[in-house]
Order: structure tokens, then C-alpha cells, then sequence
């Protein structure tokens, strides 16, 4: 039996620590994204996934378990009965992983916090703000980690972008432009897809698709790197392509803190464009922008010098604080696996400096958490009551 997950001489300058022994993970859901963040979290070399609630058909359950080498006994048809077993056990889950349809994120996400098990959770958070702002009450009177899916904050040269924002690189950040275009509805019976149903479902999906789904990622990523909380926006949404329930575009103008302007643009009907979420950042001194579909590179501005590229790897500009996310040198690519990897991995951090009632730097790790995650829903609530008035601006910073 292991006492202690991290070293006793930790230190908190460079590469994260190796633990004492891997921490177990149990799965909600057992769809394709599931299996990304299985891999993800296995890479870590952190993680080993131990249970799951996979199916709510006891058979099927057991049927898709023998798929991830689960046991039999941790082969679960209800993650409330999991949350029960496991929080028993002497060597239960440490934490779980939530990969369901949205609808299902609240009370899945409350279960596990109220056993006393960390969660990770995929986003949006939940589909009513209120239920997102339980959540935060919920881990913060548990003392719970809970760490949200904003998985684009994971990939190193976001990390380097938010640190020379931070550093002051580009002056004073007078603009911000994010959108997330991809293409997979452009099909018109793409609607018949069983994976895409529950996406254009307001009983499961909530009140937007493209908003709540891909929108939120933009949000996120834009706050992160800028370091501004986004106050207020002015949304339409559309149906653009075959007839939907719900919108499968959206187009925003909007303010961050210090009535900082931008724009933000999120669509599943752009030809062409697959992971095409694309970040700028302007300052009075130059810019940043960096690109999902090419995410080993960062273009950075100072205004009246040539533009720098700057790479993914050890060096070349890239400071300490992100070389620890670097798994490969330059020039062999690194991608959407490595930086759920890079989630998995300071969520792992957390858990375990939770386990061993260690309290952690401020600085030290930067995934994100469930405030984030009620933030998101804040956002898509305001994305809405805009569209809903007209594209009247609303205000969501309180």
C-alpha cells in the first residue's frame, strides 16, 4: 500500500514529478472520445484505467468492458452504483472520467463529487447554469479536483502564447479574434447519423449545438491566452445547411475586460476546414496567432520586424514552464493525443497532491477547472438571451 503519490523532495521547477504508483480512472460514457482520452491518459504514463459505467444494459456493459480489459465486477450498468462501489473499495477509482451526452454531465459529475472521487468532465459542464453553478459549490465544500475538457488550453504553443501575452510581448492586448470552423454537417443527411442525433437534440444537446459543442472551445481558448475574461457579446445563430432543431452556426461580436473588442465564429458547414479552430491576439507592441490544424507553431508580431515562426520543441523561444509539456524535438509533430495527454497529465498532479494533502503553488498547473467550466455555460446562457433579443448585446461578468 502506497502512502504517498508524490515525492517527498518535490519540486516544482521543470518536469512533472513521477508518481508513486499510477493513479486508477473510471469511465462514464464509452463513445469515440472516450476511447481518445483512454489513450491520452495511458500515454501519461499517470493513469490506468480500472472501471467503468460503459452501458446502462448490465450485459452490454460487461460486453464493452472485456473491449477495455475491465474486470467483470468493474463492469457497471449505473455510474451511481459505481460512485457507491468504488468509493468503498480499498483500492477504488481516484478519480473518473465523464464522457457522456451533455444531459447527463450534472448529475454524473454531482454523484462522483458527492462519493468523494475527482472528476474530469467533459464540456460544456452542464446545460443550465444552475447546475453548473452546484457543481462549483459542490467541489469546492468536497474539496474535490475537478478539471474540465477545454482541451485546446492543453497544446504547448498555447501555452507559450499565454506566457508571452503574460510577459508583456505583444504590449497591451488591444483586440482578440477566435473561430472554429469545421466542416462534418455539411452533408445533408448527416443529420440521420446516429453520433450526430443527440447533438441536435435540445433534451440532450440543451439549447444550442455549435455553440454549447465547439463555440465554448473558442471562448475558452481566447480568455486563456489573453488573460481577459470575456464580459459581453452580441450573437446570431443560423441554420445554415438541411433543417436542424438546432443552430449549426454561430457568429459573435464581443468585449473582454477593459472593453477589449473581438470576434468569434463558430461553424459546422465551412468546406474545408475540419479542426479549424484559429486564435489572434493583437497588442500595441504586435501579435500572436496560432492555428489547431497546424499546432507545433506559433506566429508571433513585434510591430516592424519580421515575423518569427516559432516551433514546438526544446529551445527556440519556447520557455521552461512549457518545455515540460514537450514530448518529441522539433520537427516530429505532435498533436490532439499528446495534448489530452497533457490534461490527463496535470490533472494527475492535482489528484495526487490532493491524496497526499499537499497544497500547490498557484502557478504550478493551468488546466481547466470547474469555474472555467461554469464560465462556458455562462457564456452559451448569453449566446442565447442575445440571439434571442435581436443579437442585443448582453452583458455575462457577474
Amino acid at each position: 500500500m502506497v502512502d504517498r503519490l508524490l515525492p517527498t523532495d518535490i519540486s516544482f521547477e521543470g518536469s512533472f514529478p513521477p508518481l508513486a504508483r499510477k493513479l486508477r480512472i473510471g469511465i462514464v460514457g464509452g463513445g469515440r472520445i472516450a476511447a481518445t482520452q483512454a489513450t491520452a491518459a495511458r500515454l501519461t504514463d499517470y493513469w490506468e484505467i480500472v472501471a467503468g459505467a460503459l452501458s446502462s444494459d448490465p450485459e452490454q456493459a460487461k460486453i464493452r468492458g472485456q473491449k477495455w480489459f475491465l474486470p467483470g465486477e468493474r463492469c457497471y450498468s449505473s455510474y451511481k452504483e459505481m460512485a457507491i462501489i468504488e468509493a468503498g473499495r480499498s483500492e477504488g477509482i481516484d478519480a473518473v472520467m465523464i464522457t457522456t451526452p451533455n444531459h447527463v454531465h450534472y448529475d454524473a459529475a454531482r454523484t462522483f463529487l458527492e462519493a468523494g472521487i475527482d472528476v474530469l468532465c467533459d464540456k460544456p459542464l452542464t446545460n443550465e447554469y444552475s447546475e453548473a453553478a452546484d457543481l462549483v459549490r459542490l467541489t469546492r465544500e468536497s474539496g474535490c479536483v475537478f478539471g474540465v475538457c477545454y482541451v485546446m488550453a492543453s497544446f504547448p504553443m498555447v501555452r507559450q502564447a499565454r506566457e508571452m501575452v503574460k510577459d508583456g510581448l505583444i504590449g497591451r492586448v488591444n483586440q482578440i479574434h477566435v473561430e472554429f470552423m469545421q466542416d462534418w454537417m455539411v452533408p445533408d443527411d448527416v443529420v440521420e447519423a446516429d453520433h450526430v442525433k443527440w447533438r441536435l437534440d435540445p433534451a440532450k444537446s440543451g439549447a444550442t449545438s455549435c455553440t454549447g459543442d465547439i463555440a465554448t472551445h473558442a471562448h475558452h481558448i481566447a480568455s486563456f491566452v489573453s488573460g481577459l475574461t470575456m464580459t459581453d457579446l452580441r450573437a446570431e445563430m443560423h441554420v445554415c445547411g438541411a433543417p436542424k432543431a438546432l443552430e449549426d452556426t454561430v457568429m459573435m461580436m464581443t468585449r473582454f475586460a477593459g472593453a477589449i473588442p473581438g470576434t468569434l465564429i463558430a461553424t459546422r458547414l465551412a468546406s474545408g476546414n475540419r479542426g479549424g479552430l484559429r486564435l489572434r491576439v493583437y497588442g500595441s507592441e504586435g501579435g500572436i496567432e496560432w492555428e489547431l490544424e497546424k499546432p507545433d507553431y506559433l506566429k508571433f508580431n513585434r510591430y516592424g520586424d519580421p515575423d518569427a515562426l516559432l516551433s514546438r520543441g526544446h529551445g527556440s523561444g519556447v520557455v521552461p514552464r512549457v518545455e515540460r509539456f514537450v514530448r518529441l524535438a522539433r520537427g516530429f509533430t505532435e498533436g490532439m493525443i499528446e495534448a489530452w495527454a497533457n490534461l490527463y497529465t496535470e490533472f494527475a498532479m492535482a489528484v495526487a497532491a490532493r491524496r497526499d494533502g499537499i497544497e500547490l503553488p498557484p502557478d504550478w498547473l493551468d488546466f481547466p477547472t470547474v469555474e472555467d467550466g461554469a464560465r462556458g455555460v455562462r457564456f452559451v446562457d448569453a449566446a442565447v438571451e442575445s440571439h434571442k433579443s435581436g443579437g442585443a448585446w448582453v452583458n455575462f461578468s457577474s
